[in-house]
């Protein structure tokens, strides 16, 4: 070392104390140089680049390296990565970025906005299930709107009845009667004359439309179509009495209160006798309706004549479908072998029902508390 020699752990391709490079070093450089500087002249390098660019391709694009691909995707491997994309950190800001971005609003205003969903919300509008549903949801909230006025008129019909017979000095029923009393029957039929005036005036619309379309009259109308409109109306009124009568054994309006006749189909006959007997209560300044109150099971006159009893329909919803216990096929096993329900599960149903009653039954307490009920001490 100490007369200049290079040292033995010295490399050859180390530069020197004084920085630089070994001769070989420098010859084995200026060789490469000039090598690419003539494979650039010559095209060298570029066919060397597109001969390696197509091998690559070639590679790629062979069945050995497809298969590879399919087995890749059908592991695990892409599975797991999934998952761990799923539940990254990262990836969750990176959505609730982009769903608060103003991207989003813009296409969801284009998808609202185009044809596609448009014909969408009318096929689904139009679909025989949505408009099922929406009936049943309808006829639904008036069973249960009529089933709470049935609970709380079924505890005023005995409390009319206490106060009228104390104001005629006569004993208070001493069981609770399952027949209709006179709010529940006074309620049906006002709800009924409703619908037969609401029904008559829609006619007489029609009917005077159709008189003034072919050149009639505007004046005032004459007795004798007073006369007419009249005898039409109460005509209407008997008709619709005696159709739902004989049909179906109560009215619109019994059905909506909750109370029927004691026969689900009275028969022509004894409906005309119990129109008749209507009438006649009705003629007689409402005589013939005090055997409602007074009597022992509620009967006027048009239940004589027909030889009939206004009763109370109890009414319960049916229970929901999944509330119902299914068929088992053994004893021990359900259609799909599996194990049937048990006690608790298939009363589920009666549960329901109970839960309903019982939610009327307080809210008809409450709304027949304010009527001031009298009770004896």
């Amino acid at each position: 070392m100490e007369n200049g020699s290079t040292p033995p752990s010295a490399k050859a391709g180390d530069p020197d104390q004084n920085g630089h490079l070994p001769l070989s070093a420098r010859l084995i450089g200026v060789g490469v140089r000039g090598a690419r500087t003539v494979g650039k002249a010559t095209g060298i390098d570029r066919a060397v680049e597109v001969a390696a660019e197509e091998a690559i391709v070639a590679a790629v694009e062979s069945e050995a390296v497809e298969r590879a691909m399919a087995r890749v995707l059908q592991g695990p491997i892409v599975e797991e990565a999934v998952q761990g994309a799923l539940e990254s950190d990262t990836v969750k800001k990176a959505l609730l970025e982009a769903m608060d971005s103003e991207l989003v609003d813009e296409v969801w205003k284009r998808l609202l906005a185009s044809d596609q969903a448009q014909q969408l919300v009318e096929r689904i509008a139009e679909a025989p299930e949505v408009r099922a549903a929406i009936s049943a949801q309808g006829a639904g909230l008036i069973e249960d709107i009529g089933r709470t006025i049935g609970k709380l008129t079924r505890r005023l019909d005995d409390s009319f009845e206490r106060i009228a017979r104390r104001l005629v000095f006569r004993r208070r029923r001493a069981v609770a009667s399952d027949h209709a009393g006179a709010v529940s029957r006074g309620l049906a039929l006002a709800i009924d004359g409703v619908i037969v005036n609401l029904s008559f005036t829609a006619i007489v619309a029609i009917a005077t439309l159709i008189d003034n379309a072919f050149g009639g009259g505007g004046g005032n109308a004459s007795n004798f179509a007073i006369a007419v409109g009249s005898t039409a109306w109460l005509g209407l009124g008997g008709l619709y009495l005696v159709g739902f009568w004989s049909l179906a054994g109560q009215t619109p309006g019994m059905r909506f209160v909750g109370i029927r006749l004691n026969l689900p189909r009275l028969p022509l006959r004894r409906s005309i006798k119990r129109l008749i007997g209507l009438g006649l209560s009705v003629v007689a300044f409402g005589i013939g309706f005090l055997g409602i109150v007074f009597g022992e099971r509620r009967r006027a006159w048009d239940d004589r004549f027909a030889g009939t009893d206004v009763i109370y329909d109890d009414r319960r919803p049916e229970p929901a479908p999944w509330s119902q216990p299914e068929p088992a096929l053994d004893e021990g096993a359900g259609a799909a072998g599996e194990p049937a329900l048990d006690e608790q599960g298939g009363g589920a149903g009666g549960d329901q029902e109970d839960d309903v009653d019982r939610e009327d039954d307080e809210g008809a307490e409450r709304l027949a508390g304010a009527a001031g009920a009298d009770r004896d001490p």
